[in-house]
């Protein structure tokens, strides 16, 4: 369970990892791309795609291991478990989010979001 602040606290000291996490789904979506067209790519082939993937499944097990949901990768939605007022909440951020300013109840989702 994350306090409002914990959890902003996070996404703060993890911002850099997320930010690359971006970059590698960028390079890894161009890749495929180019590779499926038949054309060389600036970012390898099959092998780099192999690389990719593992960088991007160990940042999302590090965020996983600090107790962070990951909702969703393509736009990247993170969600904090807390409370607010007693009642279980998910702090939630969205890729292009400055802070964590948004939260929703657990049986809402996505679509209950408030402002924090």
């Amino acid at each position: 369970m994350f306090t409002l602040a914990e959890a902003r606290q996070l996404i703060a000291t993890l911002r850099p990892r997320i930010d690359e996490l971006i970059t590698l789904r960028a390079d890894l979506a161009e890749l495929k791309a180019d590779l499926a067209d038949g054309i060389e790519s600036a970012f390898g082939g099959v092998a780099e795609i192999k690389a990719l993937d593992a960088r991007i499944y160990a940042t999302v097990e590090l965020l996983e291991q600090n107790g962070i949901q990951i909702k969703n990768l393509a736009p990247i939605l993170l969600d904090f478990p807390g409370e607010l007022d007693g009642r279980p909440v998910l702090w939630c951020w969205l890729e292009g989010d400055r802070s964590i300013d948004w939260y929703h109840r657990l049986e809402c989702g996505f679509a209950g979001r408030r402002p924090t």
